[in-house]
């Protein structure tokens, strides 16, 4: 189900995923605010719509100001442990890695997702990008239900 919500004019495109971060100090006192921030913080969205005929208005957090938008919560592709990488089952992240250079380490901590929570796989994409884990870990690559999907 999508939501109507205001974004930066630069980063408008149908296709693009970001996650909300939530309410910046310099969103205090805006009268765009309950457009602005009616999504929910840490969750990973995708803009499947940007209304055409819509204003650009003034926001103190974006220099070329916001735009409506459509927006619903986006699959997240992560890496899993292997044991576990089966559609429809629940999963958890491996945990947190410092190998920051490694190809798959945007698998392995993905944005927009929370280490504690299970999720539900949506759909095995298969061997993660990288050769040889660092830690040892045997990993599959999968795409993760959208948080407001996964309980």
């Amino acid at each position: 189900m999508s939501e109507v919500t205001l974004i930066g004019t630069r980063l408008a495109e149908v296709g693009r995923e970001f996650v909300f971060r939530g309410e910046s100090s310099a969103c205090e006192g805006c009268p765009y605010r309950g457009q602005c921030l009616n999504l929910s913080p840490g969750t990973r969205y995708r803009i499947t719509d940007v209304r055409e005929n819509a204003q650009t208005l003034d926001c103190a957090v974006h220099d070329s100001g916001v735009r409506a938008v459509e927006v619903e919560p986006a699959p997240i592709p992560a890496n899993v442990p292997s044991k576990v990488a089966y559609a429809g089952s629940k999963a958890k992240l491996a945990g947190t890695c410092p190998y920051t250079d490694c190809p798959s380490h945007a698998y392995c901590v993905p944005d927009g997702v929370d280490f504690d929570a299970e999720y539900r796989i949506d759909e095995v994409l298969g061997d993660p990008p990288h050769d040889y884990c660092m830690l040892d870990r045997d990993l599959t690559l999968v795409e993760l239900a959208p948080r407001d999907d996964s309980s």
